[in-house]
């Protein structure tokens, strides 16, 4: 996980990024409430480790509600000495995911920023798609394969996505019609085959070989030999 800690005591934060870096993360820390709020929106984290009362003018809680109020949805876990239950409210309805009183367990936050990620990629919508080195991004549209981009038409770009999402899998010629072409077997069309041919030389040209023909079954998009 890339992980940000947002503390100011100097002993507490260099506690947490040792154990952290230890458990295999990237830490970055930030030490007042302008540089959390800087790092926080700009960089691409798994989860925040958000103190409260913070130097710089700016404190956690304004750090958090700024950060959902522009969209940001990086889970957080509020660290703090304040622990009462209005103090633990107001930091939950400021928009934080868990918070968790000084003094800690280290175990006890680890396993909380373990469940806080699992359970944002869990809700986190699927937007790319990657099978060995060719890769689909959903909201752009952008196909590329070992960083060469690759352009498709419309009806190319269903049929690889329908592929990748059913990469390993035996997909019949029954299944690409009802799913790709929204309409039923006709087993006079080669419509099927045309367009897989059109897409296997357009993604393989150059590299290995992903989608093949499994004889009398249909195709399989795979990167095993």
């Amino acid at each position: 996980m890339k992980l940000l800690i947002v503390e100011d005591n100097e002993r507490v934060s260099q506690f947490l990024q040792k154990g952290l870096a230890e458990a295999g993360h990237t830490v970055d820390h930030a030490a007042n409430g302008r540089d959390g709020i800087f790092l926080a929106a700009t960089g691409q984290y798994d989860a925040i480790v958000m103190d409260r009362m913070l130097p710089g003018g700016i404190d956690g809680i304004a750090i958090i509600e700024t950060l959902r109020r522009t969209g940001n949805k990086t889970p957080i876990l509020i660290l703090s000495a304040l622990g009462e239950v209005d103090d633990r409210i107001q930091g939950l309805k400021a928009g934080g995911d868990d918070y968790l009183v000084k003094p800690f367990a280290f175990g006890e936050l680890l396993a909380r920023l373990d469940a806080l990620v699992r359970r944002a990629q869990e809700t986190r919508p699927e937007t790319t798609l990657v099978v060995d080195d060719l890769t689909m991004d959903l909201l752009t549209h952008k196909v590329t394969r070992g960083g060469r981009t690759i352009a498709l038409q419309p009806r190319e770009f269903k049929l690889l996505e329908y592929l990748m999402r059913h990469a390993n899998q035996v997909v019949t010629r029954t299944m690409l019609l009802e799913n790709v072409w929204d309409y039923n077997f006709d087993p006079q069309t080669n419509v099927v085959d045309v367009h897989v041919s059109k897409l296997r030389q357009k993604i393989d040209t150059g590299g290995k070989q992903l989608l093949r023909t499994v004889r009398n079954a249909g195709y399989r998009l795979t990167a095993d030999e």
